[in-house]
């Protein structure tokens, strides 16, 4: 087992050269724009992917796929000519479609900020449906003969007669 830090160092390495390599050496005419976007190699140093992106539609990227792996020989060996190290990593070609992924997550965001833009205008003048004061009260009895100079009656089990457990609870459903 390799160094990890190691394999980072020689992925980063194996994307600058593959990247120039695919300008400068890789002729083929099926070969559209594209990009590398990352390498990364397995901790034995004995494999190596390769992720890219090619601009264009689906066709371009399926003729790049093409040319890339007809090329990866000649890619593999210009990677072991300019990195000197004794086993050359199999290379291997990736679409990487981590920008089409973020495309879509920004278009997806952008959805929402308009759907919360509306809800917010529709929030603006809304009004809430029934009661302002959904909760229920204890029923207010209103006895005209006691006044508030009058102390509490006491009753047989300790209590008073203004205890709230003796006022009558008026919900909704009992109204009816």
């Amino acid at each position: 087992m390799a160094d990890p830090a190691r394999a980072r160092k020689l992925a980063v390495r194996i994307r600058q050269i593959v990247s120039a390599a695919i300008e400068t050496q890789v002729k083929d005419p099926r070969l559209g724009m594209v990009t590398v976007t990352d390498a990364r190699v397995t901790s034995d140093l004995r494999e190596a992917t390769v992720f890219y992106t090619v601009y264009g539609d689906q066709t371009q990227v399926e003729d790049s796929a093409k040319a890339l792996a007809s090329a990866t020989g000649v890619l593999r060996s210009t990677v072991g000519r300019q990195t000197g190290i004794k086993f050359v990593p199999t290379l291997t070609f990736v679409a990487d479609h981590v920008p089409d992924t973020a495309r879509d997550l920004d278009a997806a965001l952008e959805r929402v900020r308009h759907a919360d833009a509306e809800l917010a205008r529709i929030r603006a003048g809304a009004q809430y449906a029934g009661d302002a004061d959904p909760y229920r009260r204890p029923v207010e009895d209103v006895d005209e003969d006691a006044t508030d100079e009058d102390p509490p009656v006491d009753t047989a089990d300790g209590g008073t007669a203004d205890d709230s457990a003796d006022v009558p609870i008026q919900s909704r459903s009992s109204a009816r």
